[in-house]
């Protein structure tokens, strides 16, 4: 299967814990990051997921938004940090990719935002993603 989801990270459950509806997905990425992926109970028992399950984490370049400093007093708990490897701007928006440890992500964010942040190669950032807005799929990597 071919998706249009360019963030696409390779990761190992390493724990569900289930709700009523939905279930907190716990990953470490093999950059050795820990995200939390919510999803429903169905799709956790459709993919199988337990401990040690082999996933693939993906996120829309939409949902990942970006900080330059320490973020505090927010309820994002996914916090990725690494560094700006290229900016892209075109009208209103801009592509920002970020070189994390185990690969590489992209925000789309708008061009005022980008320019308000300073992003330029090099850059410093910190990639925030809520965990409502990552997906998780199993099969062959």
């Amino acid at each position: 299967m071919t998706l249009s989801i360019r963030n696409q990270l390779l990761g190992t459950v390493t724990d569900v814990t289930p709700g009523e509806v939905m279930a907190a997905v716990k990953v470490r990425l093999n950059g050795g990051q820990e995200v939390t992926a919510a999803i429903t109970l169905e799709a956790v028992r459709e993919l199988g997921l337990a401990e040690g399950s082999l996933v693939r984490v993906l996120v829309k370049s939409t949902e990942v938004s970006l900080a330059v400093g320490p973020v505090t007093g927010v309820s994002i708990r996914n916090r990725i940090p690494g560094t700006v490897a290229a900016v892209t701007t075109g009208g209103a928006m801009a592509g920002v990719k970020v070189t994390v440890d185990g690969g590489e992500l992209t925000a789309a964010i708008t061009a005022d935002a980008a320019t308000e942040l300073d992003l330029s190669v090099g850059t410093p950032v910190v990639a925030l993603i809520k965990s409502t807005e990552i997906s998780l799929a199993t099969g062959d990597y």
